[in-house]
């Protein structure tokens, strides 16, 4: 129920007692803007200037009500000289629905606070890498390369800067999304394809502003902050089930030809590694740059680097082992598949009406036209005929948020509204092409980009390309962070690189960051190595004998975990709770709300990764009740505690009265005979 008072000059507008909005002249809940921006586009880094030219503030504002269709309706007309924008609320499905009225001419900026209290909590917004809490910051939502280091007062990023344009900052993400959970009991989610501006710097408003009107900003207050994260996927949407094979080991990150991957796999096996899939990006070839090995993006098999796959590919299913392989929403230029496509004006096209082609690094490629059915179509047979066919099992399907703001597309729709949802549209390409084989229950592809569509259409998010480093913006701590941040976005399902991604400017991977790494791995719902970007360069799953017996051994605990974990994607499935999730949903306590540190992996394992070069200790907070150690089976009362963490051995803690206890207490001790 909404309703609303006026007193004092002061109007304020309330949904199921929750204060959303509070208006007076001096403090308007209205402005727009006459803005112009120029945006520049490096290599997937975006570079956007909106400089306001023009401010009106809408500093009248009238109450009125009707019924329309039946419903009640409440009308806030917003007023400012010569110039008014009406907002219209109404309730659907429990939930506040607020549309607002076309902007005036020459207006091309709305600008909306909402009421907030000082010690307010905010998270969301999709995947943020650098803060769990998003307040005292503000969002540009925009889809875009994460960037290296994410920090400009970083060296690392500094460098990448300087050299490549390629630095990142707090809020540069490959998934953002327009919704936000509020520690006062609500979501807000804005339906809007256009950039975004979230600010919560201030202490009584949150600021949104919005290049284009929102079709519409839907606000749910609920009870408890678990069943306000649930509607978010009631009204988005929830992942599937994952395939059952996904719990049965570890997904091995190998490139180099079929000698390489069956050699690789016979050494982690010789150690008794449950290993249920090979993941070869580079099934389609190779490509060298001066970043280092990338790919040949053109999507069929490359028989010379990987003669006889198909024969590989049947002989490991037999043993329970599949194999991955890389797809994106590009084509190499002069390449079959580039020629094909253009010929049939699959591509987005530049102002000369030729195929647009984006610069991704020392090679260039055309973009398949998503808004072109006849395009999709065409993708998704290629998707069918090259990998499905031959047996894939799944992919990685990379990329999505390159779309430039200058292209040129079937629908006519600028290219600046449909940047956001595009990653959006990639899922759903993937999604319709393995539904249309027939395969839903068996094929799994992951993703970096997203949307808000992605709820809906990626059964697996990954966190994209951390450095092989420690560092809390771009390194280890950071996966967490998007874990838990897109937790609160609705999205329940998320893994990591084991060892991070990007290796430059003399970052290695060490032996000690990939050990605690797949630590952490073990318990999140998929476990997947990558070498990176430079191999060469890297501590590998394989380097040496001891980490082989590691990844051995932490592989064992994560299938031991397989009937607690296909519980917990199950609740994420059917009542969109997310499987690795905030303290908070299950203890509400403010000690918790900027806790990024530790989760919970379903309800009754609570997780505190070592996230520190050279700890071999953490201090945590346990959430009230009796908790016990997984490995030392040590029992623990909630509050404050250090414990020790050596290697193999991170701190994770079961509930004592969990319906899982035995499960857990045999896995404790089936690990003490472990090598």
């Amino acid at each position: 129920m909404f309703s609303h008072t006026n007193q004092d000059g002061i109007l304020s507008v309330f949904f199921n007692q929750m204060k959303i909005i509070e208006h007076t002249a001096e403090h308007p809940v209205l402005m727009l803007q006459r803005n112009n921006a120029t945006i520049d586009m490096y290599r997937g880094n975006y570079f956007i200037d909106d400089t306001v030219e023009e401010t009106l503030v809408l500093d009248v504002c009238t109450i009125s009500e009707a019924y329309i269709e039946g419903r009640g309706v409440c009308i806030l007309h917003f007023s400012g000289g010569l110039y008014h924008l009406t907002c219209e609320l109404s309730e659907l499905d429990s939930r506040l629905i607020m549309r607002f009225s076309p902007l005036p001419q020459p207006y091309n900026r709305l600008v909306l606070h909402l009421f907030a209290e000082e010690r307010e909590h905010i998270w969301g917004c999709g995947e943020q890498f650098s803060y769990f809490d998003l307040r005292g910051r503000n969002y540009p939502l925009w889809t875009q390369e994460q960037g290296v280091g994410r920090n400009k007062h970083t060296h690392i990023t500094q460098i990448a800067d300087e050299r490549d344009r390629a630095g990142g900052d707090y809020h540069t993400t490959f998934y953002p999304q327009t919704t936000f959970v509020s520690s006062r009991g609500y979501f807000l989610h804005a339906n809007t394809d256009g950039y975004a501006d979230f600010d919560f710097s201030q202490d009584h408003v949150h600021r949104l502003l919005f290049w284009e009107v929102p079709s519409s900003l839907v606000i749910s207050v609920k009870p408890s902050l678990l069943e306000v994260v649930q509607d978010i996927s009631s009204l988005l949407g929830r992942q599937p089930l994952l395939p059952d094979w996904v719990y049965d080991g570890i997904i091995l990150g190998i490139q180099g030809g079929t000698k390489v991957l069956l050699d690789k796999l016979a050494s982690m096996e010789a150690f008794s590694t449950p290993v249920n899939g090979i993941w070869i990006q580079d099934w389609q070839g190779e490509k060298y740059t001066s970043f280092g090995k990338r790919l040949c993006w053109n999507w069929q098999w490359d028989k010379e680097l990987y003669p006889g796959l198909d024969g590989v590919i049947d002989s490991l299913k037999e043993r329970g082992i599949g194999v991955l392989g890389y797809i994106n929403p590009y084509v190499l230029k002069d390449y079959p598949l580039f020629t094909e496509a253009a010929g049939k004006g699959y591509l987005g096209r530049n102002s000369q009406g030729e195929p647009y082609l984006v610069d991704f690094g020392e090679f260039d490629a055309g973009v398949v036209d998503f808004t072109n059915p006849e395009a999709v179509q065409w993708y998704e047979k290629v998707i069918q005929d090259e990998m499905i066919s031959l047996g894939l099992r799944g992919w990685m399907a990379d990329f999505g948020e390159y779309l430039p703001h200058d292209i040129m597309l079937h629908n006519g729709r600028s290219a600046l509204l449909e940047h956001n949802p595009w990653p959006g549209y990639w899922a759903q390409v993937n999604k319709q092409a393995i539904a249309k084989a027939g395969k839903s229950n068996e094929i799994l592809y992951f993703m970096r980009s997203g949307s808000a569509l992605s709820l809906s259409s990626c059964p697996m998010m990954w966190a994209g390309d951390q450095n092989v480093d420690w560092s809390e913006d771009d390194g280890l701590p950071s996966a967490l962070c998007a874990a838990l941040s897109l937790s609160m976005s609705g999205m329940g399902l998320h893994h990591s690189d084991i060892g991070g991604y990007t290796t430059l400017y003399g970052m290695k991977r060490s032996k000690e960051l990939l050990l605690r790494w797949c630590e952490f791995a073990a318990f999140t719902p998929l476990m997947r190595t990558h070498e990176g970007n430079r191999p060469a360069e890297n501590w590998q799953f394989d380097s040496d004998e001891e980490t082989i017996q590691f990844f051995a051994r932490m592989t064992r605990l994560h299938v031991a975990l397989k009937p607690y974990l296909k519980e917990v994607v199950r609740e994420n499935a059917e009542q969109g709770i997310p499987v690795m999730r905030p303290l908070f949903l299950h203890y509400p306590e403010e000690t918790f709300f900027n806790h990024k540190d530790s989760y919970l992996l379903g309800r009754d394992l609570l997780v505190a990764p070592v996230l520190k070069e050279g700890e071999a200790s953490r201090k945590l907070v346990l959430p009230s009740g009796r908790w016990v150690h997984l490995f030392t089976k040590e029992r623990f009362q909630g509050g404050s505690c250090c414990v020790d963490a050596p290697l193999g051995m991170p701190p994770v803690f079961f509930r004592e009265e969990s319906a899982f206890a035995s499960l857990f207490h045999s896995i404790s001790t089936e690990m003490e005979l472990q090598p």
